[in-house]
């Protein structure tokens, strides 16, 4: 029997994308994200309110780059989350995190993290049902370290995801399928 629970602002599990951009002085300035996604093949959307200082960035320097969060870093992944870039413009610094600049984007790219998306800003969305940022993937790189026979080895990554009922991290891992596949077995 299912037991009726609250229902949260999101659906779980979601995924921990770290979003990288400049500050005006050229200072780095991570957030911690979970809302975001693929509108296809090469366009993401993170929805995002323009308070924030990283969309006030992205804006601006018409870049960022998404980062997929990892086990690894989860307190720098959590520290990009709990305090405010407006607030306190140190804190990619005290993370200890180091980074490149994009040669694609006006942004930067955090060594330590094992996948990056560069992409360039298409649009802000600001209506009712309008998603925040619309950008534009230019390249996605991955670590050598988590490729396995020319493919992202998703076990190695230790991707995290973020359960909002419990406020909790937990890491991704262990297939349990093969997608467009094991439903045939049905037919």
């Amino acid at each position: 029997m299912k037991h009726q629970i609250k229902t949260t602002d999101a659906i779980f599990p979601m995924p921990v994308l770290l979003i990288s951009t400049f500050n005006e002085d050229g200072s780095v300035d991570v957030m911690n994200a979970a809302w975001g996604t693929m509108l296809s093949r090469d366009m993401v959307a993170l929805n995002l309110s323009e308070t924030h200082k990283t969309v006030q960035n992205i804006k601006v320097r018409k870049s960022f780059v998404i980062h997929i969060a990892d086990a690894k870093h989860v307190v720098e992944a959590d520290l990009f989350g709990v305090v405010s870039g407006s607030k306190d413009p140190e804190k990619f610094k005290k993370s200890g995190l180091t980074f490149t600049k994009s040669e694609l984007v006006d942004a930067p790219v955090i060594n330590e993290l094992p996948i990056a998306m560069e992409c360039e800003f298409v649009e802000y969305q600001s209506d009712a049902t309008g998603m925040g940022v619309i950008g534009k993937v230019l390249r996605t790189s991955v670590e050598e370290a988590h490729m396995k026979d020319g493919k992202v080895d998703i076990d190695s990554l230790e991707a995290i995801a973020y359960d909002p009922y419990t406020l909790g991290y937990y890491k991704v891992g262990g297939r349990v399928g093969n997608a467009f596949n094991d439903g045939l077995k049905l037919m």
